[in-house]
């Protein structure tokens, strides 16, 4: 696994960020799949490195770096290759660098050497250290031993910390969620633990520079991270990648990446935020940017702080449009839950032939943008025994808007609704799979236009481009729903009324666009 003697290697001796991609790729091909998994091993492009270590700014005579996952070195190469270029260089650069992998840190250890000669051959004197340990464990008192989050008693001895970290699920009772449970809610994800204590670990005015999944942007497990997180970062800029392969293309990662630039401030309110954005990394060089007030995509008086990323211009207008409707499904008198029936915890009730005492078992694959397809005859149950011991987790046969909660990652639409009404199947009641959610009129029942409107709406392109960039998953959770403006209750019927006969999602957007621009 260590000998990397049989590569050949390109001459790379101007070139550090090469050298240690060259590395990297090599080492990642000579462990398993199972290894590069439990270590988050997802080596960064040399475009992203060099785009990323362009982020760092002069910070005098002396600059300390932290990598606190640093792979191959490939973030560490790329800021280093930055400030020697800076019309000021620092006379003297120290890092700092942290890597699990003991067999990955001996390569790290002979990258770092090979950068520091190439610094020295520029004038720069240039020290390191590798650590072989867990970075948050070995760092959570950071957060949690002196007063909480970003307690003014931290050590914060790094002018940059710069890092693609692991991304993977931990379970609460994880030693590291344990070391960080101020951060931590519900199931956390590693990778918001060392944005956390990286940033605890910043001086004042100190850069923080991270390539990350988007999903700790919004939603419920990433609340309290957000809250203390944006009370001492300032963000100055995001970049966003179209495509959800480009990223990490040869690792066959499938992730909604962003490149996150912020600086440490303990105070701070107002400004600007600069958001970037590129197809992929081949036109990484030629990114498209716009400046946008940061109180119009993070509002740091709102409890859950989500943090918003309309990508373009048309998703700025968008999302400036859609908040200024002052209607809810609360103000409506509407409500939003997730479906009750839990398949392993209903088997006894499930059924693949119905019959008597059989009502139909709605599942995530009958909803289809405006249709409910229902039965499919596939392999899933699609019916539910109607007794007095389930009727706890069936729902009266009513009108209903059905959604799904979760979308597949390259899917057109993030928001996929029909209308379920209710004369449509003969049956007193209804199971809905735990994979939908579903809005409905308490005590009552929704109207067939108020149903087919509400549909008709969420599969929009409009709502589409305001859910995305609000919400960076591919979970549609019934809380993001609940928050999400509507137009007046006159325009939702008149939509509903043209939508009855329309499957189409051209049609769909045509006929919205239309009915919002007439509501003014």
């Amino acid at each position: 696994m260590n000998d990397l003697s049989q590569i050949q290697f390109t001459d790379t001796s101007s070139d550090p960020v090469a050298l240690a991609d060259q590395i990297g790729a090599a080492y990642a091909t000579k462990v398993t799949a199972d290894h590069r998994k439990n270590h988050g091993l997802y080596l960064t492009p040399p475009e992203v490195a060099r785009f990323m270590g362009g982020l760092v700014r002069p910070h005098g005579k002396v600059v300390r770096l932290l990598d606190p996952a640093a792979g191959a070195g490939i973030l560490l190469c790329g800021a280093v290759e930055a400030l020697a270029e800076n019309d000021k260089p620092p006379e003297r650069i120290e890092i700092t660098a942290y890597e699990i992998d003991p067999a990955l840190a001996e390569h790290l250890q002979a990258i770092l050497a090979s950068l520091a000669g190439w610094a020295g051959g520029r004038g720069i004197e240039l020290t390191f250290e590798i650590r072989v340990r867990d970075f948050v464990l070995a760092n959570a008192d950071a957060i949690e031993g002196l007063g909480g989050l970003f307690s003014p008693g931290a050590e914060r001895s790094y002018d940059v910390v710069i890092s693609n970290p692991p991304y993977f699920k931990l379970n609460k009772a994880d030693p590291r969620a344990q070391a960080a449970l101020s951060v931590v809610h519900g199931q956390p994800n590693i990778y918001g633990l060392f944005m956390a204590i990286g940033a605890a670990l910043l001086r004042p005015a100190g850069d923080f520079i991270f390539i990350t999944p988007r999903s700790f942007a919004s939603g419920p497990y990433f609340r309290a991270f957000r809250e203390r997180f944006f009370s001492v970062v300032r963000p100055r800029l995001l970049h966003v990648f179209g495509s959800r392969r480009d990223a990490f293309a040869r690792d066959a990662v499938l992730q909604e990446n962003i490149i996150l630039h912020a600086t440490r401030e303990d105070r701070w309110s107002g400004g600007s935020i600069a958001i970037s954005t590129s197809a992929g990394i081949p036109d990484l060089e030629e990114r498209q940017v716009r400046t946008v007030e940061i109180d119009q995509v993070l509002d740091l008086k709102a409890r859950d702080r989500v943090l918003r990323i309309p990508a373009t211009q048309n998703d700025h207008d968008i999302m400036q449009l859609v908040d200024a409707w002052s209607g809810s499904l609360s103000a409506y008198k509407w409500k939003i839950s997730t479906g009750p029936v839990v398949p392993f915890r209903a088997v006894e009730f499930q059924s693949n032939e119905g019959g008597s005492g059989y009502v139909p078992l709605l599942w995530m694959n009958h909803v289809h943008p405006m249709q409910v397809r229902w039965p499919l005859a596939r392999r899933k149950p699609e019916y539910i025994q109607d007794v007095i011991a389930s009727r706890p987790i069936l729902v009266a046969n009513a009108n209903y808007v059905l959604l799904r909660r979760f979308s597949a990652k390259e899917e057109k639409r993030r928001l996929v609704a029909a209308p379920y009404i209710a004369n449509t199947i003969d049956a007193p009641m209804l199971g809905l799979e735990n994979h939908l959610n579903y809005i409905y009129k308490p005590g009552g029942s929704l109207s067939e236009d108020e149903a087919f409107g509400i549909a008709a709406l969420l599969n929009s392109s409009l709502l589409d481009t305001w859910f995305r960039a609000v919400n960076g998953n591919t979970q549609v959770s019934a809380t993001e729903l609940r928050s999400m403006p509507l137009p007046p209750l006159e325009t939702i019927v008149r939509i509903g009324v043209q939508a009855r006969v329309l499957i189409d999602l051209e049609a769909i957007d045509a006929l919205v666009e239309r009915e919002v621009a007439a509501c003014g």
